[in-house]
Formats: structure tokens, sequence, C-alpha cells
């Protein structure tokens, strides 16, 4: 797991540097940042989601996906597990939430996470996260010197989430197949989308209740390989 613990520790220090600087920037340099990061979301989320050769498995995952998700209350309960973590390191930050949750959201559901931990976990060949990790470090001091110190802390959940990938090809060998990924990075793309929305500032949306979208479409692509459009 090499490559998700130097993809953490990349993702600290650029916040670390972000929240440092942030009270040196002027507000304007914020803001353009922020305008950045959402278009360049855009591009890498239609860029994934227009790979997807299975589109009536998407839409199907989407939609089974954000029924689990509201069903659930996912968006609940990471905002309060976000609180307790905001309460259990004293901060003061008031977009500590959404700093954990946006950043959280841009360092995994891209591509290169899923095909940098599945190549790492059966290749043992990290090179693909240690790009990731360079551009999550970059990353990490724009969206922490607009968003704060929940961007640091964003780094718990991605060593949960790309390391669980990482284990997971490991023991199941060639369980995933190729479209099996390309399927997954689609989605993946589509929830990017969302994101880059939100960032923009054009439109609210709950990207947290869709997130099961990426389980069931491993799901759809193992029982219905072969009926992809």
């Amino acid at each position: 797991m090499i490559g998700t613990l130097v993809n953490v520790a990349t993702v600290v220090a650029g916040s670390l540097i972000g929240i440092l600087f942030k009270s040196r920037l002027p507000e304007r340099f914020i803001k353009i940042f922020f305008q950045v990061i959402g278009l360049f979301t855009l591009y890498l989320g239609f860029s994934m989601a227009l790979k997807s050769t299975h589109v009536l498995q998407m839409i199907f995952s989407l939609i089974l996906g954000a029924v689990i998700g509201e069903s659930l209350h996912l968006d609940r309960g990471l905002e309060k597990l976000a609180e307790k973590m905001k309460k259990r390191f004293k901060s003061n930050n008031e977009r500590f939430s959404d700093g954990l949750l946006t950043a959280f959201l841009l360092y995994c559901m891209g591509s290169l996470t899923i095909l940098g931990a599945i190549q790492e976990g059966m290749t043992g060949d990290a090179h693909l996260l240690f790009i990731k990790s360079l551009m999550d470090g970059v990353s990490s001091i724009a969206l922490a010197s607009g968003l704060g110190v929940g961007v640091l802390f964003s780094a718990v959940p991605l060593l949960i989430y790309q390391g669980g990938i990482t284990l997971l090809s490991m023991w199941l060998g060639n369980f995933f197949p190729a479209i099996m990924i390309t399927e997954l990075s689609a989605v993946g793309g589509i929830l990017l989308l969302g994101l880059g929305i939100d960032i923009l500032g054009i439109k609210k949306i709950n990207v947290i209740n869709m997130l099961p979208a990426l389980a069931v479409i491993v799901v759809l692509i193992w029982l219905f390989p072969g009926t992809g459009l």
C-alpha cells in the first residue's frame, strides 16, 4: 500500500501548506482557485463518463444508488461524522464538513484512484498512485486555502477507501475485469460532474447520497456483462 500511503502524505502536506498560506491569500485568489478546480472536475467527470459502453447499467446504478443513499441518509451520517471530528479536534472552522467531504469526493472518485489501487494490489506497481499523489497534493493546497482544515482530515477516508480497494485487489486477484473498471470509473465520472457543478455554485447536488452507485455498478456488470449499449 505504498502508493496510498504516499498519496495520504501528499494530501496532508498540501493541506498544511494551504492552511498556512490561507491568511496570506487575497479572497479573489481563493475564488479563482475554486473556479479552476470546479472546471477541472467537470472536465475529468466528462472524460470518465463518456468512456462507458454499458449506459443502461450506469443509469440503473445511479438510480438505485441514489435511492439507497437517500434511504440510508448517507449525507446526514457523514455530516455527523465530520462534526464529531470537528469537535474532537476542537476546530472552529465553519466549513470543516464542506472541506472534508469535497476533498474526499475529489480525491476518491477519479479513475486514477480505482485503476491505481487495483494495479498496485494485483501487480505491486504504484506508479499511477504516485502520479495521483502529485495531483492531489497540489489540489489540496488550493482546497485547504479555501475550505480550511477539513481538507486535511479527508486523508483519513482516502486511506480507508483507496487502501481498501488495494487490499481487495490483492485478495480477489482477477475478479476485476477491464469492463468493470471502466464502468466503475464512468459512474465515478458522473459523480464528479455533480461535484463540479456544486463547487462552481451552479446548483447544490447531493453527491454523497449517490455514492452507493459505485457498489451497484459492480454488481450489475458482474450479473449482466454482455448487455452494453
